[in-house]
């Protein structure tokens, strides 16, 4: 009876090949990222969805649905949500700016009743007047607020607001154009995704489980724990930002915030897969509306979400995602960081997807590779000694 065959023995890496390849395969590697990182950009989100998507194309075919159709069910339906977000994203997002910024323009600059003051000097009178009444007649903002309103009227407010009326509506034109790459994205993942199964079978037959997850069922394990780690995410920093707001509403520092507390949660929910502009994206709606409702209330807003943005850079993206991902906080840290230097925002959105992949990669062949060691592994040279009676 014969035995089975056990695992073959493991590829080992030579020394010379350690201190001269490598390093000329990292060098070559990376300038030919620096030389084509549009086109590396984009083939790495085409993978990633790829890899991403796998999984609901692999379960709809074992209901022995074809893969062109299930591929096609897929992305149609991925496709379709997207476009839809983001159109009513970019419509929210520049008539609200338009609104708030009329209405901060007015704020200061338009007069009311026989006083013929602005409701930016009203607010500093009843601000004064709450100070008195509350035993802190020592506190003086009378003086100092009517002079800043009348600074800021004199520097021109709708000039400033238009600018970034229009910074808005440059950025949603950007946004416009940048379709284009996201569709050369879809069509590069589609044809990586009908190929998938096939790409498997090449990599197992070049590098066997023997027993184990083959590779590319590990990086699918792997990007599925970020997305679980993302939907955390999500959710911490949405119920944070929506129970703040709510807060802000009952307590009347932000007049009725508390009825549309979970929308702007849902939103700030939304945005927070942007790592570190999350936060901020997040607290445009909000601030738009403090603007159009009581600008004073801004203030507000933004000292919420500032709160939040420290807290989950600093704490809570490296704690959940680095025990998503199963590394450590550091290494999430020292990855978004890295993304966003190398890449700007394409970089950030995809360095923690790449770490979970490379993680994946590196915990299948550290069980395949073995490097020859530099230590302890002298060749011993025979040497002829010559006995003492000679």
């Amino acid at each position: 009876m014969s035995t089975p065959a056990g695992p073959p023995p493991p590829i080992q890496i030579p020394r010379w090949i350690q201190l001269v390849g490598l390093p000329l395969l990292l060098v070559f590697a990376f300038g030919f990222a620096s030389a084509a990182a549009h086109t590396v950009v984009i083939f790495l989100v085409a993978a990633l969805i790829a890899l991403l998507l796998d999984p609901i194309v692999s379960t709809l075919v074992q209901f022995r649905v074809r893969r062109g159709l299930a591929v096609t069910v897929v992305y149609v339906t991925f496709v379709a949500a997207i476009v839809v977000i983001l159109i009513a994203l970019a419509t929210v997002v520049v008539g609200q700016t338009k609104t708030a910024a009329n209405r901060f323009n007015a704020y200061f600059t338009v007069d009311h009743g026989r006083s013929a003051q602005t409701s930016a000097d009203r607010d500093v009178d009843r601000l004064q007047i709450w100070l008195d009444h509350h035993h802190l007649r020592s506190v003086k903002v009378e003086k100092s607020g009517h002079k800043l309103v009348r600074r800021i009227r004199q520097r021109d407010v709708g000039k400033y607001t238009h600018r970034v009326v229009d910074f808005v509506e440059g950025a949603a034109v950007s946004i416009g154009k940048g379709l284009f790459d996201a569709v050369l994205v879809f069509v590069i993942s589609i044809y990586m995704l009908l190929d998938m199964r096939r790409l498997g079978r090449v990599i197992d037959r070049r590098f066997p489980p023997h027993g184990g997850r083959p590779l590319l069922l590990r990086i699918e394990h792997a990007l599925v724990s970020y997305v679980r780690g993302q939907a955390l995410l999500s959710l911490i920093i949405g119920l944070t930002a929506g129970v703040g707001l709510w807060l802000l509403g009952v307590i009347g520092a932000l007049p009725h915030a508390n009825r549309y507390a979970l929308i702007f949660g849902g939103w700030v929910a939304l945005t927070e897969v942007l790592p570190y502009l999350g936060p901020w994206i997040g607290a445009v709606p909000p601030a738009a509306y403090a603007l159009v409702v009581h600008p004073f209330s801004a203030i507000w807003v933004v000292l919420l979400f500032l709160a939040i943005h420290q807290i989950e850079g600093h704490i809570i993206v490296p704690k959940v995602m680095g025990n998503a991902l199963r590394l450590h906080p550091l290494l999430v840290i020292f990855g978004l960081l890295a993304g966003t230097d190398i890449g700007g925002l394409p970089g950030a959105l995809i360095a923690l997807p790449l770490l979970a992949a490379g993680r994946a990669i590196w915990e299948f062949f550290s069980e395949r590779v073995v490097f020859e060691r530099w230590l302890g592994g002298e060749i011993t040279v025979p040497v002829d000694v010559e006995s003492a009676s000679q």
